[in-house]
């Protein structure tokens, strides 16, 4: 294809995005005012009712067939489909899901959590950038590409997993039941994102990850520290302890058992970056001790605690408590089996608390980490197709966080390669209050789709 055809069908396509994007606004405000955490005990049921609904009807407006909302085996609600290509062409499927994390507090977001509201550039809602504008910039790119060739150059089959963010493992045994609905050539797994804005990037490694819930219990009841304090065991303290036995004075994971010497073989993370990124206040510096703080996201262990079950200090009374619980997050780099990792927690949390305590240590979650191949046409062509959308060269990176579904589907379709991109980036404060979305990286992001799209299916 002569190098005139290939830039006006980019020019094209990026015009029809660029209109298509106060219609993409616009879908992305009705996903984000649905509250679709996959957790009852947080909202309700109907909102994820609600949320697949909507995902489905709007696959069904940007051309997609055969769309389903599919009950998974763990109660939550993808969303399918799969529309046939041109005979012998590739197949795709485009990856993303419809569930958020909880808002949190809603004293510490600047705007509503639940609306999509324009500030500083930007479009701030929970989900509006993980992972509901990742869906919303796949919409873009599957209209963008049918208004312009007519058709869709490639068999394209979608899925919107409905419970990603709980790690419950619905998605992945719905495609170990039904390994039809995640047949392809390439994934697309749209669930990642930039490490700077503006910066295409594509996500090699994930870490693989298990949580735990810890219980401990000394007394029946609680006792009064006046009366009793300094020789009642001390369920909290007995907690305390142990938590702080998982780390050393330098911040290394020190789980007995599990490695902490791996050192990550890619590109190095920019410590200053690191410094901005996770907002660290003066004097305070990232936990790396010897390593790099590449190694420490990337290459090795890293146990932390979610959250504590305690009185508040609002409700503070004299008494030591019989009983406290925690959630612990343990993330492993990938090649280490995150199924043995999370049983060295619960055994460590076990040896480690004091007083005689009763413990139970019960897994929560678990996903395994994955590293992706890069030397393949799919990889080759969202290369191409990021750096024209971006206008700048693509780079690689590790990824701190977990897609438990991105191992399942290399071990179902192990000839596919697999790809990790998308709208995120470190403003986007993912998983925190005030997360956003800067809408010039959805419709980069959306381009980048399209023009990939056609280039795997021989248009561009």
């Amino acid at each position: 294809m002569s190098r005139e055809v290939r830039a006006d069908l980019a020019s094209a396509l990026a015009d029809v995005v660029e209109a298509g994007m106060p219609r993409a606004r616009d879908e992305l405000a009705r996903l984000v005012a649905l509250r679709s955490v996959a957790n009852p005990a947080i909202e309700p049921p109907s909102e994820c009712a609600a949320s697949a609904r909507l995902v489905a009807g709007l696959f069904v407006e940007a051309g997609v067939e055969g769309v389903e909302v599919v009950e998974a085996p763990d109660g939550s609600l993808p969303v399918v489909g799969r529309s046939a290509g041109p005979p012998g062409a590739p197949s795709v499927v485009l990856y993303s899901h419809h569930d958020v994390v909880p808002a949190g507090d809603p004293q510490a977001w600047g705007t509503p959590p639940w609306e999509l509201t324009d500030r500083d550039g930007r479009w701030h809602g929970r989900g509006s950038a993980d992972c509901k504008g990742n869906l919303v910039a796949t919409l873009l790119a599957l209209r963008a590409l049918r208004e312009v060739c007519g058709a869709w150059p490639l068999e394209v089959a979608v899925v919107c997993e409905g419970s990603e963010e709980q790690s419950s493992g619905g998605m992945e045994q719905l495609a170990r039941a039904r390994p039809e609905l995640v047949a392809c050539d390439a994934f697309v797994l749209a669930d990642t994102g930039n490490v700077a804005l503006g910066q295409p990037t594509l996500t090699t490694s994930l870490r693989g990850t298990g949580s735990v819930l810890v219980s401990v219990t000394t007394m029946q009841r609680p006792a009064h520290s006046g009366m009793f304090g300094g020789a009642a065991p001390d369920a909290l303290q007995a907690l305390i302890m142990a938590l702080a036995t998982l780390r050393d004075q330098s911040g290394e994971t020190t789980v007995d058992g599990l490695r902490n010497d791996g050192v990550w073989d890619g590109a190095p993370f920019d410590e200053r970056r690191f410094r901005q990124d996770a907002a660290l206040l003066d004097g305070v510096d990232p936990l790396t001790g010897g390593a790099s703080v590449a190694d420490r996201l990337w290459a090795r262990p890293a146990a932390t605690v979610l959250a504590i079950d305690c009185p508040p200090v609002s409700r503070v009374t004299a008494a030591v408590q019989g009983s406290a619980r925690a959630v612990v997050n343990l993330r492993v780099p990938p090649g280490s089996d995150a199924a043995e990792a999370q049983g060295l927690l619960v055994e460590h949390l076990r040896r480690h608390t004091p007083f005689g305590a009763h413990v139970e240590v019960t897994p929560v979650s678990l996903g395994q980490g994955f590293r992706a191949p890069t030397d393949g046409p799919a990889h080759a062509a969202m290369r191409r197709a990021m750096g024209a959308a971006f206008s700048s060269e693509v780079v690689t990176t590790g990824q701190g966080g977990s897609i438990p579904l991105a191992t399942t589907l290399a071990h179902l379709q192990p000839a596919a390669e697999v790809l990790l991109m998308g709208v995120e980036e470190p403003e986007s404060r993912i998983h925190g209050p005030n997360e956003s979305v800067h809408p010039e990286e959805l419709r980069r992001t959306a381009l980048a789709l399209a023009l990939f799209l056609a280039d795997l299916g021989g248009m561009w």
